[in-house]
C-alpha cells in the first residue's frame, strides 16, 4: 500500500509540473542564465510518441540535440565547476564526466568477463626478478593530451612522484605504503619498485571497480603548479573527450569530441565515439528528471526510485531499464548498501553496540521502505552479486547458521527471501520467482533477526537502560545518533538511512539522518566527522576482492580530523590486516585466496563496524528516442555503470537514431 501511495503522488507531481511546467527544462544553469542560446526542446504532454520531434532542435546550451547526449549528473550540481584537481579533497565535480570521459586509467575492467584490460598502459606488470617486488609495463604509444602534447611514461613517473613527494595529498599515505619508486627507462617504460611483494599491482593501480585513484596527470602543466593547491581550471585528459563549457553555477558541463580522438586511448583502443557531444546535467528533484527523459531532454538517468520508474515506463515508451520485465533494475551493481560505523567514537567503538544495532533493524520493512522490497539482502561484508554469491555468500551458510554471540545466541535467520516474496506478492507485484534457489538468488541467502529483546541483553550488559521507551547511555543521558545521507544523490542509500533510523527510533532511540552534499559527505566520512553513515564501505567485483579491502588494514587508520588513505570507520583488527597481508603475497588464482577471504569475512561479522544490508539495486534507465546501441539484459556488451571510469568505453557502441 505504501509503494502504491507514493506512486501515486509521484504520478500527482509529475502530471501537474508537466501541465504547469511544460518544458522549463528547469532553470538553473540554463542558458538563459548564462547568456547562451536557448532553443530547447518543446514538449506538449508527457506521453509522447515522439513523432513528431526533434528535427533541427537544438539543445539550451547551444548544440544539436541530435548530435548531443544528455547524461544525468548523479552527484548533483558542482559547488565549484572550475576545480579539477583529483588529489585535493573537496568539490571536484568528478561524476560529471571528469571521471567518466577525461580522466583515464592504466588498467581498466571489462565487467562481462570480469577481467581487466589494457588502458594507457598496452602491457600488464611483468615482475622483473623473484622478489615481487620490481616491475615493469609499457605504456600506449601513440597517444596525446587533448591539447595535442604527447603522452608518455615520463607523465606517470612525474604523477607517481608528485604524489610521493607531496605528503598533504590524501593519497600520499597509501601510496607510499604500496610503491616505492616509479621511473620512465624510455618513452614508453616504466618500471615499477614496491614497498612490499606484490601480485596485484594492476588492480592496485588500475580499475577494478568504479575508477582509481592513481590518475596520471600531464607533466608539462603540473610541474609548474602546487599539487596541494592547483585547481587544474583548464583541464585536460588522454580520453576522447574535451571539456567545452561549464555553467558557472555547477549545474551543467559541456563536452566536445577531441577533433584528434583516433591518439586518445579509446580511438585506438575501441573507435571513434558515436556522439559528438556529451551534456551532463543537473536536472534538480527526481520528478524534474523523470519529467525531463519523459520529454526526451535527458537520454540517461542514474539512479532513480522504483516509483518513479514505474511512472517513467508508462509515459514514455522509449524507456528502457536494464531488464523488460521484473525486477527491472540491475542487482548486480558491484557495491552494497547498509550503516557504516565510526568505530573511534563512543559507544560506537563497542561491538556489542553495534550488534544490537542489527538486531533492531526490521530489515523486511526496511526494504520495503527503501525500493519497495526489490533488494537483495547480503549478511557478509561483499555484495551479493552472483559471482559472490557463489563464492562467498552461499558456501558461507553452514557457518552463518552456526554463528552465535557470547552469549550462545545465534541470530542468522534464513527466511529472508521467502518473506519478502510474500509481502511482495501482497503488493500486487507480479512476476516474482516461484522456484526456491531463484528466490534466494533474487533476494539473498538471509540476514539477521529481528530481535530487540537480544539487542536490549546487549546493551545492558554494556550499561544502557531503558527510561520508559527511550534508552539511555551508560552515563544516563538519552542515546542520540546521526546518519549521515546523501542529498538528492545515491537514491538508495539516502532512502536507506531514513527507513533504519525510522526502524532504530521504534526501539527507543533518537536518531537524526543529516542530508549532505557529495562533497561534504565524502568529507565527513574519510575525516571521520560521522557517528554512522550510509555509506558502501563494501565493495567488490571478482572473487579475488583483495584490492577492495586492501584498505581495512589497520595501518590506514589516520587520527579523526585527517584524511584517511583507506579504513575511514577506523576499525582495527589484527586477524583481517594479517589476512590482508598474507593475500598480498598470493596470485589471484591461489585456493588459499577464496579461504583468506571468507576468513575476512567472518572477523567482519563477529566486530560489525559496517552492518552490510543490501545490494545496490540500480534503476538507470535510458531513452532511446535521439540514442540507440545502449547495453541492456539482452545486449550486455558491459553493465549500465554510467558513473564509472569507463562510460567512454561505451560510446563507440551509441549510434544517432537520426531523429
Amino acid at each position: 500500500m505504501k509503494r502504491l501511495t507514493v506512486l501515486f503522488v509521484m504520478m500527482a507531481l509529475i502530471i501537474t509540473a508537466c501541465s504547469n511546467n511544460n518544458n522549463s527544462n528547469d532553470d538553473k544553469g540554463s542558458a538563459s542564465e548564462t547568456g547562451k542560446n536557448n532553443t530547447a526542446t518543446e514538449t506538449k504532454d508527457g506521453n509522447d510518441s515522439g513523432d513528431s520531434k526533434s528535427s533541427g532542435k537544438m539543445t539550451d546550451v547551444g548544440t544539436p540535440r541530435s548530435e548531443t547526449l544528455i547524461v544525468d549528473i548523479l552527484g548533483g550540481r558542482s559547488p565549484d565547476p572550475d576545480r579539477y584537481n583529483p588529489y585535493v579533497p573537496g568539490a571536484v565535480a568528478m561524476d560529471a564526466g571528469v571521471h567518466q570521459l577525461m580522466f583515464s586509467n592504466l588498467w581498466e575492467i571489462d565487467t562481462q568477463k570480469g577481467t581487466q584490460i589494457p588502458d594507457l598502459a598496452a602491457t600488464f606488470p611483468e615482475a622483473l626478478d623473484g622478489t615481487n617486488t620490481k616491475f615493469s609495463f609499457k605504456v600506449q604509444e601513440g597517444l596525446t593530451w587533448s591539447d595535442g602534447q604527447p603522452f608518455t611514461a615520463h607523465d606517470v613517473e612525474f604523477t607517481a612522484k608528485m604524489i610521493t613527494d607531496s605528503k598533504e595529498l590524501g593519497y600520499n599515505g597509501y601510496f607510499t605504503n604500496l610503491i616505492k619508486s616509479m621511473k620512465a627507462t624510455d618513452d614508453y617504460t616504466i618500471e615499477v619498485e614496491t614497498v612490499n611483494p606484490e601480485t596485484r599491482l594492476a588492480q592496485k593501480l588500475g580499475v577494478v571497480i568504479w575508477g582509481n585513484t592513481f590518475r596520471v596527470m600531464p607533466k608539462h602543466i603540473w610541474e609548474k603548479e602546487d599539487p596541494a593547491t592547483f585547481k587544474f581550471s583548464n583541464p585536460i585528459g588522454v580520453g576522447p573527450y574535451k571539456l567545452k563549457d561549464r555553467d558557472p553555477q555547477g549545474n551543467w558541463f559541456l563536452w566536445e569530441k577531441r577533433e584528434d580522438w583516433q591518439k586518445s586511448d579509446i580511438g585506438k583502443l575501441v573507435g571513434e565515439p558515436g556522439p559528438k557531444y556529451i551534456l551532463f546535467k543537473f536536472f534538480g528533484p527526481e520528478e524534474k528528471r523523470i519529467i525531463a527523459m519523459i520529454q526526451h531532454d535527458m537520454d540517461i538517468l542514474q539512479d532513480i526510485t522504483p516509483e518513479s520508474w514505474d511512472v517513467l515506463r508508462q509515459k514514455n515508451e522509449y524507456a528502457q531499464a536494464w531488464y523488460k520485465d521484473f525486477p527491472y533494475a540491475t542487482m548486480d551493481d558491484p557495491c552494497e548498501r547498509g550503516m557504516s560505523f565510526n568505530t573511534a567514537k563512543e559507544p560506537y567503538d563497542n561491538p556489542d553496540v553495534r550488534w544490537a544495532l542489527a538486531l533492531m533493524t526490521d530489515i523486511k520493512n526496511v526494504s520495503m521502505a527503501t525500493f519497495g522490497g526489490m533488494l537483495r539482502v547480503s549478511p557478509i561484508q561483499l555484495p551479493p552479486i552472483k559471482v559472490l554469491q557463489d563464492n562467498y555468500h552461499k558456501p558461507m551458510l553452514g557457518w552463518l547458521k552456526d554463528f552465535a554471540l557470547e552469549d550462545g545466541y545465534k541470530p542468522f535467520d534464513e527466511s529472508y527471501a521467502e518473506g519478502i516474496v510474500d509481502m511482495l506478492k501482497q503488493q500486487g507485484v507480479e512476476g516474482l520467482p516461484t522456484d526456491s534457489n531463484a528466490i534466494k538468488d533474487t533476494f539473498g541467502v538471509g540476514w539477521w533477526k529481528f530481535d530487540p529483546a537480544e539487542a536490549a541483553k546487549l546493551l545492558e550488559k554494556n550499561g544502557f537502560k531503558k527510561d520508559g521507551d527511550k534508552w539511555l547511555m551508560p552515563d544516563g543521558k538519552p542515546w542520540t545518533m546521526t546518519i549521515n545521507a546523501p542529498a538528492n544523490f545515491e537514491v538508495q542509500s539516502m532512502r536507506l538511512a531514513f527507513a533504519v533510523a525510522d526502524s532504530w527510533r521504534k526501539q527507543g532511540i533518537d536518531v537524526n539522518v543529516q542530508q549532505m552534499e557529495g562533497a561534504s559527505f565524502w568529507d565527513s566520512e574519510s575525516t571521520g566527522a560521522f557517528q554512522i553513515g550510509s555509506y558502501w564501505p563494501a565493495c567488490g567485483l571478482l572473487p579475488d576482492t583483495t584490492a577492495n579491502m586492501t584498505g581495512w588494514h589497520q595501518k590506514y587508520i589516520v587520527p579523526i580530523g585527517e584524511q584517511a588513505p583507506g579504513n575511514r570507520n577506523r576499525w582495527a583488527n589484527d586477524r583481517v590486516s594479517t589476512l590482508l597481508d598474507e593475500l598480498d603475497a598470493l596470485p589471484s588464482d591461489d585456493p588459499k585466496v577464496i579461504q583468506n577471504i571468507t576468513e575476512i569475512n567472518k572477523e567482519f561479522v563477529k566486530g560489525m563496524p559496517f552492518i552490510p544490508m543490501f545490494g545496490t539495486s540500480k534503476f538507470v534507465p535510458v531513452d532511446t528516442y535521439y540514442w540507440d546501441g545502449f547495453q541492456t539484459s539482452e545486449n550486455a556488451f558491459e553493465g549500465p555503470w554510467w558513473w564509472w571510469s569507463q562510460f567512454k568505453f561505451y560510446t563507440p557502441h551509441l549510434k544517432s537514431t537520426g531523429r
